[in-house]
C-alpha cells in the first residue's frame, strides 16, 4: 500500500519500523518540526524525525497541518492511507479524508477511556490494572474513531511510565500489518466505542508537585506515572533554602507511621496521608538520577524531616 506515516516521539519509531519491514511503501513520513534541546538549545529532529531520515524516507515538518499549503502537499500524495502514531496535530477533515481508504490511529488506551494527550500516564496514575493498545479509524471528534484491533496488556506493580510506554509501542506495532491487510481487502471490521468516556488530558507542572497527605497508593501511582517526564515532585530542606528533588521510582511499605511528608528512614521512607512510600530513584536539580544512598550521601537529610 502506498501509506504516510505521521509520528512524533519514540513511542512512534517502532510502528514505523514495522510498516517499512512489511513491505509497504512509505511516501511520506509526518512529524513535528524540530525543537531546541540541551543546554545549547540547538534544534533538534523528533525521535521519528531522526529514524526516518536514517531510513531514506521523505520527512515533512509543517508547523500545521491546518495550514492550507500543508494541506496541498498532503492531498498530492495520492495514498491509500496514512498511519498515526503520537503525531501530535489535529487534523482536519480536508486531512482526514484524503487518503483512498483512510486515516489510522494506534492508541494507547482501551478507549473510550483515556481519550486524549497523556493516556499511558493517566492509566498508571489512576491505578488501572489494565490498558492496552488499538487501532481506530480517526474521525473529526478526540479519538472517537471506531476500533479495528485491540490488544490488552496488564499494567504491573512496578510499571512506570517509562516501561509501560515501552512495551506498549512494541506490541502496538505489531497490530499495523493486520490492520491494513484487512483494510486492504475490504474485510476490517470496525466497531463503535461503547461506554462513558473519560479524558487524558496533557500533564501541567502543576499537579506534578507530590501532596503527602494524599494515601501511600495514590502517591505511588503518581510517581510512577508521571516517571521520567514530567517526575513527581517534592521540596527537601537544603542550607540555602529549599532544593527540588524529582521521585522517579517507588514502592508501597507496611514500614513506619508519622506525619505526612515525615523522612521515617535513612533509605527514604516517606509517610504519607495513610501509610508510607519508599522512594528507589531520586533526581536533584542539575544532578543525575540517584539511589536513596548516593542521594543522602550527598544531601542530608536527618530522620524526622518534613518534606515540603
Amino acid at each position: 500500500m502506498r501509506l504516510a506515516f505521521m509520528g512524533t516521539p519514540e513511542f512512534a519509531v517502532p510502528s514505523l519500523a514495522e510498516l517499512i519491514a512489511s513491505g509497504h511503501e512509505i511516501v511520506a513520513v509526518y512529524s513535528q518540526p524540530p525543537r531546541p534541546k540541551g543546554r545549547g538549545q540547538k534544534l533538534t529532529p523528533s525521535p521519528v524525525h531522526a529514524f526516518a531520515e536514517a531510513m531514506g524516507l521523505p520527512v515533512f515538518t509543517p508547523q500545521s497541518m491546518k495550514a492550507q499549503d500543508a494541506i496541498d502537499t498532503f492531498q498530492s500524495l495520492d495514498l491509500d492511507a496514512a498511519c498515526v502514531v503520537a503525531y501530535g496535530q489535529i487534523l482536519k477533515p480536508s486531512v482526514l479524508e484524503a487518503p483512498r481508504l483512510g486515516c489510522f490511529n494506534l492508541h494507547g488506551s482501551l478507549l473510550p477511556r483515556w481519550r486524549g494527550a497523556a493516556p499511558i500516564q493517566r492509566a498508571i496514575m489512576a491505578g488501572d490494572r489494565e490498558t492496552g493498545v488499538q487501532i481506530m479509524r480517526m474521525s473529526e471528534g478526540l479519538d472517537e474513531g471506531d476500533i479495528l484491533l485491540s490488544e490488552r496488556l496488564h499494567i504491573q506493580r512496578d510499571d512506570t511510565a517509562a516501561s509501560l510506554s515501552e512495551r506498549m509501542s512494541t506490541v502496538g506495532a505489531t497490530l499495523w500489518t493486520r490492520a491494513l491487510a484487512a483494510i486492504e481487502r475490504g474485510g476490517a471490521v470496525e466497531t463503535p466505542q461503547v461506554g462513558e468516556p473519560t479524558y487524558a488530558r496533557k500533564i501541567t507542572p502543576a499537579e506534578a508537585r507530590i501532596d503527602w497527605t494524599r494515601p501511600a497508593a495514590e502517591i505511588d501511582c503518581h510517581i510512577r506515572g508521571l516517571s521520567p517526564f514530567p517526575g513527581a515532585w517534592f521540596e527537601a530542606p537544603g542550607p540555602d533554602g529549599p532544593v527540588r528533588v524529582k521521585a522517579l521510582l517507588s514502592c508501597l511499605s507496611s514500614e513506619g507511621s508519622g506525619a505526612p511528608g515525615e523522612l521515617l528512614g535513612g533509605d527514604l521512607l516517606i509517610a504519607c496521608g495513610e501509610g508510607a512510600v519508599r522512594l528507589l530513584r531520586v533526581q536533584r536539580e542539575g544532578k543525575a538520577q540517584q539511589s536513596p544512598a548516593d542521594f543522602l550521601n550527598g544531601f542530608a537529610l536527618p530522620v524526622g524531616t518534613i518534606l515540603g
